[in-house]
């Protein structure tokens, strides 16, 4: 039972737990209607402590669509925390008032901490450099209904993979299925982080690493990209010199499966060139309204309406 727990990171979740909120995603995405009033009386709090569009919109969307009600705010200035309130008072306090609390911090551990003082669940909506747990579900959701389920897939995580915290939870949460290979596109810069290849070396994951897209890109069932972040170089020159290569176009696009998918968690810079919009393939706006179908099912699940 899912009813009154707080979802940290992806890990919280047991496969079964994982299937079971896809799968009721997948019945609200079919019939929307026959859940439009399931959580009427409910109250979420969306408590964004800083800039969020897709996040942010989606969790207040999702329990809009199932009949509920949303308090909260988008600023920390628009909060008492700007008075210099305690981030576990202001847990207290609204947690006194709601069924539920998505929280967003840049402060790595908030929401750990947050849970710890709430009288009711909370869902990390991303804090910091940890964990992004409801993007995870995101892309697993749009994986099972675009892929046909989540296991025996190449996939290749492509830019910034040292700090892309989605990058991280994603690989840690497919490790769990079997016959997945994984392969890390990045300069050496921004390079997978060791503590994720050593999980997945405990875990016996086969993963492979390249610093052009180009040269495993027609390997690829799945492509997630994420942006190369100019400010993480110390050396201009090499992301002068490395930038145009994690740039997907359609001539990188040609060389890929046709059942391929590219994933994106959003936003983008110029990593996506507009002109692969249009390819089937390109499933990062799907994926977008798959975000708010999960956060619906995550939602209803925790404030046991289903």
């Amino acid at each position: 039972m899912l009813k009154g727990r707080n979802l940290i990171k992806p890990n919280d979740l047991t496969v079964k737990e994982i299937d079971e909120i896809c799968s009721l995603a997948e019945q609200i995405i079919v019939d929307p209607n026959s859940f439009s009033e399931v959580c009427r009386g409910k109250i979420l709090a969306t408590l964004f402590f800083e800039p969020s569009t897709r996040t942010r919109l989606s969790f207040e969307a999702a329990m809009l669509h199932l009949g509920g009600s949303v308090e909260g705010f988008s600023d920390a200035a628009n909060s008492s925390t700007a008075k210099g309130e305690s981030l576990a008072d202001t847990i207290r306090t609204v947690s006194s008032y709601v069924d539920v609390i998505a929280m967003r911090s840049p402060k790595e551990g908030a929401a750990l901490l947050a849970s710890q003082y709430s009288a009711c669940p909370v869902i990390n909506a991303g804090d910091g450099g940890h964990f992004h747990p409801t993007q995870t579900l995101t892309d697993m959701l749009t994986i099972r209904a675009l892929q046909g389920g989540f296991e025996g897939h190449t996939i290749g995580f492509c830019g910034d993979l040292k700090f892309g915290r989605t990058v991280h939870s994603l690989a840690e949460a497919l490790s769990r299925y079997k016959k997945n290979r994984y392969v890390f596109i990045s300069p050496k810069e921004l390079s997978v982080p060791e503590y994720i290849t050593q999980y997945l070396d405990d875990a016996k994951i086969e993963y492979t690493t390249a610093e052009r897209l180009e040269s495993v890109i027609g390997d690829l069932d799945i492509l997630y990209m994420t942006r190369v972040q100019k400010e993480r170089f110390f050396n201009e020159q090499d992301y002068i010199r490395l930038k145009d290569s994690y740039i997907l176009d359609k001539q990188k696009m040609s060389l890929a499966r046709q059942k391929m998918i590219v994933l994106h968690p959003l936003p983008r810079v110029n990593e996506i060139s507009p002109e692969v919009d249009d390819d089937p393939r390109a499933v990062y706006f799907q994926q977008v309204k798959y975000g708010m179908y999960v956060r619906m099912a995550l939602i209803a699940k925790l404030t046991g309406v289903l």
